[in-house]
């Protein structure tokens, strides 16, 4: 047996794995991140431990049979935060997210450095990853800078809470703007441009590799082997990545979780800072992927939900169903958090226009839909450039449940979408996958393959011309309101 544990942005995912892949058990705890000022967003760290410990807890308590079977966890989780730890290993303030963009004018300092530190980090510096954090923070926080002893990402700090062991892997600090991602190592460049003393960092390793063992009190409280093993693990995208079996050329998927991403495998480093394309290593050596990478996936629709007061979002997407007649008459910006790929834009809002005295909850529903694909059609169109189109791609995270959502972008990309068993589980799958090579150390070849598919959604053509001329409105809105933004952005 193994356990994948995916830190995400809302909620900790748990998967119970056996050596046949199938899934023993399947569960998640809830998370609650807050944004205390605009273009703020943070989260406890210790909030992460409570529900990591909760669901583990409750897989003790449903699943001991299995338990005592458990070999090796693996963790993924939400890429770029800034977790700062004093010398009692105690947050010394909220971590940092990563849809916060209070360093956009760090991040813009950076970009002076130059096209070649970008192309060694893959990407041009912007406010949602970790180094320019760290230099927002020395300039503004500097007690609490003063007072770190460890900089560390998310899923690593919950390693720490489980093994005692700070460590990191190539692709969680391949998104903190602080790696020589053809090299796999620090960047001593990148460090010093930053303002972060090498001390403070993690040992860094291969995903698949076995970075500790979990205390033997935490293994007696939930029923596991005194010798489990805990996995280097992967960011979320890369370990999705792995869920789907997505690590040679041409291999890619759409991830939509509260944020969204497009990902396409590869066997070098080809990064393409030009287009705010992210190149990054990929969670197994001499593999890496190049990305589109989006804020806003469905956290849109969850805000919707509770703008609305509605917490059903299954409801709601069936309403939209039901009501659907074609393309919206609205338009949706779905930029609540800013944007990434292709605008690098932390002042983006969301908006919706062209609402009447008769538009319906439907409608609003379906733009907001709309927008998110829309926003994806970006993506793509930056990722791929004049390169040929990609006839498929797999869908995964929260969002890969709905069926109709699922329709919606297939025809505004005009491609062939492929759902998998647990698309909606698919980091936490892949971290499960890379605890097992973590004990096996088996090819990996032989364990990272697709899945079994649950369906192929097919594009309509109809839709998709449809789609064609609002897809153009929809990038000139964004173009009219970027004067606005500033004004509106707090």
């Amino acid at each position: 047996m193994q356990i994948g544990i995916d830190i995400g942005t809302s909620a900790v995912k748990f998967l119970l794995v056996d050596d046949a892949q199938s899934l023993v058990a399947n569960i998640e705890r809830p998370l609650h991140p807050v944004q205390p000022k605009p273009l703020w967003s943070e989260d406890d760290p210790e909030n992460w431990w409570q529900a990591v410990a909760d669901g583990l807890d409750l897989l003790a308590r449903d699943h001991p049979k299995a338990m005592s079977g458990v070999r090796a966890i693996g963790l993924s989780g939400q890429m770029h935060a800034a977790v700062l730890l004093d010398d009692a290993d105690l947050p010394v303030r909220p971590a940092i997210l990563w849809n916060d963009g209070r360093s956009a004018g760090e991040a813009a300092e950076l970009a002076q450095l130059g096209t070649g530190l970008q192309r060694e980090m893959g990407i041009l510096p912007m406010p949602s990853f970790t180094g320019p954090k760290f230099l927002w923070l020395k300039r503004n926080e500097p007690d609490a800078v003063r007072r770190t002893r460890s900089l560390l990402l998310a899923k690593d700090f919950v390693r720490l809470k489980l093994s005692g062991e700070k460590v990191t892997d190539v692709t969680d600090a391949a998104g903190a703007w602080l790696i020589d991602e053809a090299k796999r190592q620090w960047s001593d460049a990148a460090l010093s441009a930053c303002g972060i003393d090498r001390s403070l960092l993690p040992a860094l390793m291969e995903s698949q590799e076995a970075s500790a063992v979990l205390k033997r009190d935490l293994a007696a409280r939930w029923g596991l082997p005194s010798d489990v093993v805990i996995a280097a693990g992967a960011g979320d995208v890369p370990a999705g990545g792995i869920g789907v079996g997505a690590i040679n050329p041409g291999d890619g998927f759409i991830s939509l979780g509260t944020s969204a991403q497009i990902f396409l495998a590869d066997t070098a480093h080809h990064p393409d800072p030009g287009r705010l394309v992210h190149a990054y290593c990929h969670a197994l050596p001499d593999r890496w992927y190049r990305m589109a990478a989006l804020l806003n996936g469905a956290g849109p629709l969850s805000a919707f939900a509770r703008w609305t007061g509605d917490g059903d979002i299954a409801a709601l997407l069936a309403e939209a169903e039901a009501n659907f007649r074609g393309p919206s008459y609205l338009l949706a910006l779905p930029y609540l958090f800013g944007e990434r790929t292709p605008h690098n834009d932390p002042l983006a809002r969301a908006a919706i226009v062209g609402m009447t005295h008769s538009t319906t909850r439907a409608d609003l529903i379906q733009a907001v839909l709309e927008g998110i694909a829309f926003s994806l059609c970006d993506g793509l169109d930056a990722l791929i450039g004049d390169k040929p189109r990609p006839e498929s791609l797999a869908l995964i995270g929260g969002g890969a449940r709905s069926s109709f959502w699922a329709k919606l972008i297939a025809s505004a990309l005009d491609l062939r979408l492929v759902r998998y068993e647990a698309s909606d589980r698919g980091p936490a799958f892949g971290a499960a996958r890379l605890a097992r090579l973590a004990v096996t150390k088996e090819d990996a070849r032989t364990v990272v393959v697709p899945p079994r598919i649950h369906d192929v959604i097919e594009p309509d053509k109809s839709l998709y011309e449809a789609y064609q001329p609002r897809l153009q409105a929809f990038r000139m809105l964004y173009k009219a309101l970027v004067p606005v933004w500033p004004a509106v952005a707090g």
